[in-house]
């Protein structure tokens, strides 16, 4: 009965509610970007090859560290995390409604435009709800609140996936951009209402400490050789689960799959246990610690990339995908919440903001750079070798956690139930 209290308490707290409000504050302008825009824009008679290229916009997601100095250097009125936050998500809820008002077949470079800038102020976000997240959790609720988080961004995507798409097909599209943006406005009342976390130690007094000591303290704080080793494992630790999914629609598609099948098995297989697998990740990581989390939640993310070498063998077969769909997304949702906690413990609190936007960066690198080969690997290798290399590729990410995270080693996230 102590253990449930106790997980139970660490769940229903108000640092719980504000990560719900960050993750989906976060997730929505993302999801606008990748899933209505090319919607509204193929509705609207763009082709595919210029749809495409829009996926360019997401840039500023890989770029971000560059100007996250600025937001742990300067701070504006309502304060250093608070004062960025009302002003991106403020220049957000102005942004996004503005698609509805271009023509994309006359004016496709300022739809262009209006993509880069909505994906700068998205990402500027997403570097200070970082920052604030890290400095608003203590050590112990690093797992679950960045759980929270990440399964409340995937749920902020059912509103421009699901729900803006049903809309289109009643009302016109500026009413729709319209109406999607006021989904800001909860995330714009949370910054409002929540209060600035405190530093003993202040913020930086110059914007040259802001851009080199974040760098400098990580260094000297790990030593080079064990700075590069966690920077390796933030690069290696999702590689291969990145990879395997990077090709999945036209795998399934390939294995003989309707359109219609894999967007219902996928919808309910996905997302779901994803969620589940993040919500869990999070409340077990309250007793596990972030480092054992690793391991096993690691452990789980490969098994499941084997999953597609398996459907493979099988074909065409429904119960085989939603099988196949649902542990992928459960090991997905567990290692995303185990290696976001990670990366949140390794920051330091007077420097989130920079470290944190560097931290993310690199792991969003294979995203951009790694999955744009897989189509040649695919071409060469043929699915099963392709999804055995993804397993493989896996390896050295968890080769890493005996030097970066080792099992037996106490870290600070562990409280005994």
């Amino acid at each position: 009965m102590t253990d449930n209290t106790n997980i139970w308490r660490e769940l229903l707290n108000k640092r719980m509610l504000i990560c719900v409000f960050t993750g989906f504050s976060s997730g929505l302008p993302l999801y606008i970007l990748i899933s209505l825009v090319p919607a509204w824009l193929r509705s609207e008679g763009v082709d595919l090859k210029a749809i495409g290229l829009f996926a360019l916009v997401q840039l500023p997601f890989t770029w971000k560290f560059l100007w996250s100095p600025l937001f742990d250097r300067y701070a504006p009125p309502l304060g250093r995390r608070r004062g960025w936050l009302f002003i991106t998500q403020s220049a957000l809820l102005l942004t996004l409604p503005a698609f509805g008002v271009l023509h994309p077949t006359l004016d496709l470079w300022a739809c262009a435009y209006l993509a880069v800038v909505a994906a700068f102020f998205s990402a500027s976000q997403d570097i200070v709800l970082d920052a604030y997240r890290r400095e608003l959790l203590p050590d112990n609720e690093l797992g679950l609140g960045n759980a929270i988080h990440v399964n409340a961004y995937k749920i902020a995507g059912l509103v421009p996936g699901s729900l803006s798409l049903i809309l289109a097909d009643h009302l016109p599209w500026r009413s729709v951009f319209f109406i999607t943006a006021l989904f800001m406005l909860p995330g714009i009342a949370m910054t409002l209402m929540v209060s600035e976390p405190v530093l003993k130690n202040g913020a930086p007094k110059t914007l040259r400490a802001a851009v080199v000591e974040p760098f400098q303290e990580f260094v000297s704080r790990n030593g080079i050789k064990s700075a590069m080793l966690v920077l390796a494992f933030i690069f290696f630790y999702k590689l291969g689960d990145s990879m395997a999914t990077a090709l999945a629609t036209p795998f399934y598609l390939d294995m003989g799959f309707s359109k219609t099948e894999i967007g219902l098995v996928a919808k309910n297989a996905g997302l779901w246990p994803s969620v589940f697998g993040g919500l869990v990740g999070g409340v077990w990581m309250i007793k596990l610690g972030i480092n054992r989390a690793l391991w096993i939640f690691g452990a789980v993310q490969m098994a499941a990339i084997l999953g597609f070498a398996w459907l493979t063998t099988i074909g065409h077969n429904l119960l085989g995908l939603a099988a196949v769909i649902g542990v992928e997304a459960l090991g997905v949702g567990l290692g995303t919440a185990a290696f976001v906690a990670f990366i949140a413990h390794t920051t330091h609190p007077l420097y989130t903001a920079t470290q944190f936007a560097l931290f993310t960066s690199l792991a969003a690198v294979p995203r951009t750079v790694a999955n744009a080969a897989t189509g040649y690997l695919v071409e060469w290798l043929g699915w099963k070798p392709f999804f055995l290399l993804c397993f493989i590729v896996a390896i050295p990410g968890m080769l890493l956690l005996l030097k970066v995270a080792p099992w037996n080693a106490q870290d600070k996230s562990t409280k005994p139930l």
